[in-house]
């Protein structure tokens, strides 16, 4: 009886491929194509410096001037609403 080796999860391409932030994404995460992951990360970075995230409800986001224009002008979302609305300020 032969063991399987357990391969390791390979990273989603189509989560790697770099995709081009608009003007309004950009002006808070940089106007360079990159992965999804790194967008991200950064909206998370901005989010973390500028206090953003709700101190009751952790879930929700509090935008301020340049993130409401990514938010579609609401001025709180939640953290599943919000990849929704930045999904649409990346062009493939």
């Amino acid at each position: 009886m032969a063991t399987t080796k357990k391969s390791a999860k390979k990273p989603n391409p189509a989560l790697m491929k770099p995709v081009q932030p608009d003007d309004v994404l950009g002006a808070i995460v940089g106007t360079k194509p990159m992965p999804r992951s790194e967008i991200t990360k950064k909206l998370w970075d901005y989010i973390k410096k500028n206090g953003l995230q709700d101190t009751k409800n952790k879930r929700n986001i509090n935008a301020d001037e340049k993130l409401k224009p990514v938010f579609g002008g609401k001025a709180v979302v939640s953290m599943f609403e919000m990849t929704k609305l930045v999904s649409a300020h990346m062009k493939a």
